[in-house]
């Protein structure tokens, strides 16, 4: 079941919280030994499940969550081996509000570590394998979150979208993945990658579902100085009449496709025009420098944010050699795809290369902000694949650039803070696809309207269950 029928039937007094909290954990036991979707488990999740208002607006929902969102005494790893026994002391806003209305934590996620990579190869621990094919990368960093949905291990999940982290494992597993503008979701409790593009994000079965989780977790917060005062009426705007939109289709996304995304794409705007969106095709002229923009700018932030690990390891800090052999060995404890990221951010940040590269990335990003802006005066809409093909084999990317360029379609977005959302669009053989919308800075509500809209008129035929019976 979907998770807003779960609720409905929660509120109707047909189920209790208790036996859906037991009903998912038997599932997760049974079939996540094969997908490595989970790193923790809630051990309180029953005792807890017992002590919930079925009256709370989110009363008997379990939320995945990503292990690099912090979450009070349970452990947060962040992919890492340097945070393997690491209980915070506090919990990120976004989770502590899905609780405050009824939401359970049903455990923590596997991702790449820190949320650097783009198939959940780079965890620490092991992969995730993707549940439509286990020879497949599920995406990432937020792949673990998109498997458990995929397969139906949680009804709903957080992950992170720093450069597509949401909305490319998303596309993968055939769900609903959205990165809200920047600062819509307090960034409070969420382990820093790049701290200007990082945002934490909803993933689903459907767009209704995406608008539950938003209503809930969206809003100012004092603990974030970069959140938003946009309140939130996500589940308000669903109800309201699709007004005629303009749909502009991104030329720079239209080539170096697989046969199954450009299927999908003519599939999605007949459904479109069906819908009464006029459709025209509109140019993002820098979109295809946006990647090596995201890759200098991104590792510049990840240098700094992860400088605050160096000493960790003993948590204290001595004088001369002692310090030394403390800061090489907590680097030790680092996976090789993070240190690559913070050597490189440490060279475009350094003296006689910080103009050359990093100041000039952050040129490229004003630059794509301002196109995005007047691309926005000519439609209501864009659209791009989330991205070129389907889910590559496990070990199918061992060069690191090949890697990066999964990210094609997806970093622009958070270079320019713009809302986006990846919504399932076809089959390529067993395999799931996903396209991607984009909406004005704060313009949330209508992303998922938009998705609303064409999950109604297909039925919801693009999303499939593929480890046994949905629950």
């Amino acid at each position: 079941m979907l998770a807003h029928e779960i609720r409905a039937r929660v509120a109707r007094g047909e189920v209790s919280p208790l036996e859906v909290a037991q009903t998912y954990l038997k599932r997760v036991w049974e079939l996540d030994h094969g997908l490595g979707a989970f790193l923790t488990l809630n051990e309180n999740l029953l005792e807890e499940a017992r002590g919930v208002d079925p009256g709370l607006p989110l009363a008997g929902l379990l939320v995945a969550v990503k292990d690099n969102i912090v979450t009070k005494g349970l452990r947060t790893t962040a992919g890492s081996r340097l945070l393997e026994n690491f209980l915070p002391p506090y919990e990120a806003t976004a989770v502590a509000r899905l609780k405050a209305q009824g939401a359970l934590v049903l455990g923590k996620t596997n991702l790449d570590e820190f949320g650097m990579g783009s198939s959940t190869e780079h965890s620490a621990f092991f992969p995730t394998k993707n549940p439509f094919d286990p020879s497949r990368v599920p995406g990432g960093s937020s792949g673990g979150s998109a498997a458990a949905v995929a397969a139906d291990l949680a009804p709903l999940a957080l992950g992170s979208d720093t450069g597509g982290s949401v909305r490319q494992p998303a596309g993968f597993c055939g769900i609903y993945g959205l990165k809200p503008t920047y600062g819509r979701v307090s960034r409070f409790g969420l382990i820093a990658y790049a701290s200007s593009l990082d945002q934490i994000g909803p993933m689903a079965r459907s767009a209704r579902d995406l608008a539950l989780l938003m209503d809930a977790m969206a809003g100012l917060d004092p603990l974030d100085a970069t959140s938003l005062d946009l309140p939130p009426r996500f589940q308000e705007a669903l109800g309201e009449p699709l007004p005629p939109l303009r749909l502009g289709v991104v030329r720079e996304g239209l080539s170096g496709n697989s046969p199954g995304v450009e299927e999908a794409l003519e599939e999605a705007l007949a459904v479109f025009r069906g819908l009464g969106f006029d459709v025209k095709e509109v140019s993002w002229p820098s979109l295809p420098l946006a990647l090596p923009a995201y890759y200098i700018l991104a590792p510049a932030e990840a240098s700094s944010n992860l400088a605050r690990y160096d000493g960790t390891l003993f948590g204290v800090r001595g004088e001369g050699e002692e310090i030394f052999e403390v800061v090489e060995a907590t680097r030790a404890r680092f996976g090789l795809e993070v240190k690559r990221r913070i050597l490189v951010g440490t060279f475009v940040l350094s003296s006689g290369y910080y103009e050359a590269y990093y100041g000039r990335a952050q040129a490229l990003r004003r630059r794509l902000r301002a196109e995005a802006r007047a691309l926005f005066g000519e439609v209501d809409l864009l659209l791009l694949p989330t991205t070129p093909h389907p889910a590559f084999p496990l070990g199918g990317r061992p060069d690191p650039l090949a890697m990066y360029r999964e990210d094609l379609y997806t970093v622009g977005a958070n270079l320019a803070g713009l809302p986006a959302l990846s919504f399932p669009a076809g089959f390529e053989g067993p395999l799931p696809l996903g396209l991607q919308l984009l909406a004005p800075w704060g313009k949330d509500e209508l992303l998922l309207r938009a998705a609303f809209a064409h999950e109604e008129a297909t039925g919801g035929a693009f999303v499939r269950t593929p480890l046994g019976e949905a629950l």
